[in-house]
């Protein structure tokens, strides 16, 4: 059987009873809100759960999601490589919230955790400013750790990939909430 790569918003909906949910996001940003029924597999851990997530595919379809569809993505070209097709929500659960559909909750939510995105931003700017002050008041040197700052950004634009998120992703606020596996 053919998978398509993606699954639009209104599709998913449709098909949601006959697929295998599995979120890639943090457990924190899982904790803000996720679709029904999904089962929360950080991209970070995608590679130990692939046996787990090879039985998923088994018995239904896989549809991945994030935030926006980059992790998922990801995700499914790795699971693609262990043999296991799936696809990914195109637009991730913004695209699902957009689209007029509500993201569940667990118990015990976690509030006020940011999307990793947000995350990324905040850090790097307070990294930047944080260089240009102890440059102005201690060392004129300190300024080199915002162009180190820059270069990361410059160098995760370029890969597509974000040494900065995977830190943050290992922060304990990132790593609230039981991590449910398929």
């Amino acid at each position: 059987m053919t998978v398509p790569r993606a699954i639009g918003v209104s599709e998913a909906q449709q098909r949601l009873g006959e697929l295998t949910v599995v979120d890639v996001r943090t457990p924190g940003e899982f904790a803000t809100g996720h679709l029904p029924d999904a089962l929360n597999v950080p991209l970070d851990r995608l590679a130990p759960s692939v046996p787990a997530l090879r039985e998923a595919a088994e018995r239904a379809p896989l549809l991945v999601v994030c935030a926006s569809g980059g992790r998922s993505d990801k995700a499914v070209t790795e699971l693609a490589v262990h043999g296991i097709a799936a696809s990914g929500l195109t637009g991730g659960t913004h695209a699902w919230v957009a689209a007029g559909h509500r993201l569940r909750h667990p118990a015990g939510r976690v509030r006020g955790v940011w999307a990793m995105e947000r995350q990324v931003r905040f850090a790097a700017g307070s990294i930047v400013l944080l260089g240009l002050l102890l440059g102005l008041l201690v060392h004129p040197a300190f300024p080199l750790l915002s162009g180190a700052i820059g270069a990361g950004l410059v160098f995760s634009a370029v890969t597509d990939t974000c040494g900065l998120a995977a830190l943050l992703g290992r922060l304990p606020v990132n790593r609230r909430g039981a991590e449910a596996r398929a």
